[in-house]
C-alpha cells in the first residue's frame, strides 16, 4: 500500500472518477460534501487543502481530503462549513488512522461533522450529534401525510400562512434552482443580518466562505451542484436557501428570509416547497444539518448522526491539542514546570486558538 499527498488540483480525471466510484460503493448517503468537486472548490479558496491518495497495488483505494495547518495540526476540508466529513475508502480496506495521519504529516485531524460509519476516525471521546433529515424518497405526498400525523397544526398553519401571503403581498412563486446572482447576493445579505441579529459570527464576513459559496453556485456536477431556491411574493424575494445537491441528497446549508415578512413564516413555506421540488427531481433526502432548531423539529422525519472531535497520533500538535482542551489548568502547569518553553507554548496555543476561531 502506498499513500501520496497531492493538492486537489493535481488529481487527474481518472482519479476523480475513482473517488466517485469508491464513494458510491460505501453505501452511505450521497452527500455532495464528500464529492471531489467540493474539495476542488475549497482548494480554490483554501491554499492549505490537500488530498491523501491511498493506492493498493497501484490502484486508487481511498481519498482523504483535509486542510493542513501549522505544527501538524489538520482539519476537515472546509471545516466550519462542511456538513459531512471523512475519508472515502474502498470497503474492507485495512488502514489505521495513525498510518494515514503519518503519511499526511499530521499529529491531529480535527472534525466537526464526521459522518456515521467512519470507524477509522471515531475516538471514544468524540461527541455525537443529530442531523435532522426530511425523507421524500416515497414522494412528497407521503411526506406531507407524515407531517399531518406528527404535527398536524404545523402543516395546517404553514399552508394557511402561504395563502395569506399570496392575498396580502402578491402572487407566491417558487423557483427551486434560481441562477440569478443577484438573488444569491440578497440571500447572503439576509444571512449576514441574521448572524448579527442573533449574536453569531458572520460567516459571510469571511472572504473565503463568501467566495466559496459564489463558486459553488456555478458548480454543475451530478454529485455536487449548487442549488439556490427562492420564494417570491409579487416577484419580490421573501425567503431563500442555498445548498448543495447530489443525485439523491440535498444538503440544506444557508436559509434566510426577509424579516419584513416574518409573520408569514416564509422560511417554513420555502422548506416545504423545496421538499416538494426535491421529490419531483428524484432527490430522496433533505439533510437539514446538525444543530437544534424548532423549524427542523417540525419538518424532520428522521435523522443522521455526526461526530465532533479529533483523531490524534503522537507529535507536537497532539501535545498542544491536549493543552488546548484544558488551557487554564494544563497550560498553567506547563508554564510553571518549564519556564523556558512557556513563551513558545503560550504563543502557539494562542495562534491555534485564533486559527480555530476563524476557520483558517
Amino acid at each position: 500500500m502506498r499513500i501520496r499527498v497531492v493538492r486537489p488540483g493535481e488529481l487527474d480525471e481518472g482519479e476523480a472518477e475513482s473517488w466517485r466510484e469508491l464513494r458510491a460503493k460505501t453505501g452511505a448517503p450521497a452527500s455532495p460534501f464528500m464529492e471531489p468537486e467540493f474539495t476542488l472548490a475549497v482548494a480554490g479558496v483554501r491554499p492549505a487543502a490537500r488530498v491523501a491518495v491511498v493506492e493498493d497495488d497501484g490502484v486508487p483505494a481511498g481519498f482523504f481530503p483535509y486542510e493542513k495547518g501549522p505544527f501538524g495540526y489538520g482539519r476537515a476540508i472546509g471545516f466550519g462549513v462542511s456538513d459531512c466529513q471523512g475519508a472515502v475508502l474502498r470497503p474492507g480496506l485495512v488502514l489505521s488512522a495513525r498510518e494515514l495521519l503519518r503519511a499526511c504529516s499530521l499529529s491531529v485531524w480535527e472534525f466537526d461533522n464526521l459522518e456515521a460509519g467512519q470507524g477509522l476516525f471515531e475516538p471514544g471521546g468524540a461527541e455525537e450529534f443529530a442531523s435532522p433529515v426530511i425523507d421524500v424518497g416515497e414522494g412528497y405526498a407521503v411526506y406531507e401525510e407524515r407531517l399531518r400525523e406528527q404535527s398536524p397544526k404545523f402543516l395546517r398553519t404553514t399552508t394557511a400562512k402561504e395563502r395569506r401571503l399570496g392575498r396580502q403581498a402578491g402572487e407566491v412563486r417558487f423557483v427551486f434552482d434560481e441562477r440569478d446572482p443577484s438573488a444569491l447576493r440578497t440571500l447572503m445579505a439576509w444571512k449576514s443580518a441574521q448572524y448579527r441579529r442573533t449574536g453569531r459570527r458572520d460567516r459571510f464576513a469571511r472572504e473565503w466562505i463568501s467566495t466559496l459559496v459564489r463558486r459553488l453556485h456555478d458548480t454543475r456536477a451530478p454529485g455536487c451542484s449548487g442549488v439556490l431556491s427562492v420564494l417570491y411574493a409579487a416577484d419580490r424575494p421573501v425567503a431563500a436557501h442555498f445548498g448543495l445537491r447530489s443525485r439523491t441528497v440535498l444538503s440544506c446549508w444557508f436559509p434566510a428570509y426577509d424579516t419584513a415578512y416574518a409573520k408569514y413564516s416564509p422560511g417554513l413555506i420555502l422548506h416545504l416547497r423545496m421538499a416538494e421540488a426535491a421529490a419531483t427531481a428524484g432527490i430522496g433526502m433533505l439533510d437539514l444539518g446538525r444543530g437544534a432548531a424548532e423549524y427542523k423539529d417540525a419538518l424532520k422525519t428522521g435523522e443522521l448522526r455526526v461526530r465532533e472531535g479529533a483523531s490524534v497520533r503522537p507529535g507536537p500538535a497532539a501535545a498542544l491539542h491536549r493543552l488546548s482542551r484544558e488551557p487554564g489548568r494544563r497550560a498553567h502547569g506547563f508554564v510553571r514546570s518549564r519556564p523556558r518553553l512557556a513563551g513558545y507554548a503560550q504563543r502557539t496555543l494562542s495562534r491555534i486558538g485564533r486559527l480555530r476561531g476563524r476557520g483558517d
